[in-house]
């Protein structure tokens, strides 16, 4: 094949995603080339080695993605691959570590969409309990939702220290204000559920959050969004295809957003994404900003 668009994963875990390959190719990338194992130091030499292999045409029909499972290492993988560009050989860029990046960006565009519907406002002081919250989904999705202006916090059922732990290498990282809070019980959990206008499940597959009595406790709650898609759901009565369901809680206002449905706009973020690197004429580099701003315009935000 004549000038193909190949996209390179670079990938700091020993397997790279399945996902990210065939969504590679469904956006219709001709060859996608996996590298396992890739440290950060290697990013410089490997981003050299694919830009000035093709020319200042062919480099139009490359790209870079990076992989793995931690949110902060993708962002400084993508830094170092921006900083070895040299115009007018640069490729675009996105990272997107388990799928973290455009689940996060599908889910908080998503909740912003209900809270509109259901309250008339944004998601600026309303605040938010990320259950689960401590891995990469959880992390991108404080992220997003202090740009939104929220109250965010990072629940942990491992306690606040953890919780806190993780919220303040957010917060040196990304300039942003999250907190830790504990949910090691039934009883923190349903006094957090009590205290939130939004709560997201972002724990590990086949966890139950909180039980419908739980949810039920909820006084001001407007939106419970999981994004667990293997049984028991997160949050019990929030179905997997769920897009806008109404709960039954005390405040009587709440909805639930399944993990299907947060995973349907996923699909098309990241579809969206990959074909934009092949069309477009300048360089793109997709981090969560990014990505947030590319679902936005899917879901009419």
């Amino acid at each position: 094949m004549k000038d193909p668009y190949l996209l390179h994963i670079f990938n700091p875990t020993r397997n790279v995603s399945p996902f990210d390959v065939n969504m590679a190719y469904e956006a219709e990338f001709d060859g996608v080339i996996p590298y396992a194992n890739v440290t950060l130091d290697e990013v410089h030499s490997l981003t050299q080695d694919t830009i000035f292999s093709r020319g200042p045409k062919g480099v139009k029909r490359t790209g870079i993605f990076i992989g793995g499972k931690d949110f902060s290492l993708a962002i400084d993988m993508l830094k170092r691959a921006r900083t070895a560009m040299v115009p007018p050989f640069e490729v675009s860029v996105f990272a997107d570590p388990s799928g973290a990046v455009t689940t996060a960006a599908a889910l908080v565009a998503c909740v912003e969409y209900w809270v509109d519907k259901i309250a008339r406002t944004d998601l600026a002081n309303r605040k938010v309990y990320i259950f689960g919250g401590t891995g990469p989904v959880g992390t991108c999705t404080a992220v997003l939702l202090s740009f939104c202006k929220a109250d965010v916090y990072i629940a942990s059922h491992r306690g606040a220290e953890v919780a806190n732990e993780i919220a303040d290498e957010c917060n040196a990282r990304f300039n942003t204000e999250v907190k830790g809070a504990s949910h090691r019980s039934d009883e923190e959990t349903t006094e957090l559920i009590k205290d939130a206008d939004i709560i997201i499940g972002a724990a590990k597959a086949g966890v139950r959050l909180a039980s419908t009595n739980q949810l039920f406790a909820a006084e001001k709650l407007l939106v419970a969004a999981d994004v667990n898609a293997v049984p028991p759901a997160g949050f019990e009565g929030v179905d997997v295809n769920d897009y806008g369901k109404a709960l039954t809680t005390r405040g009587g206002k709440a909805v639930g957003i399944g993990a299907l449905a947060i995973g349907d706009v996923k699909y098309k973020v990241h579809k969206k994404i990959f074909e934009d690197m092949i069309e477009s004429d300048d360089a793109l580099y997709i981090e969560h900003s990014a990505s947030f701003r590319v679902v936005r315009e899917i879901v009419n935000l």
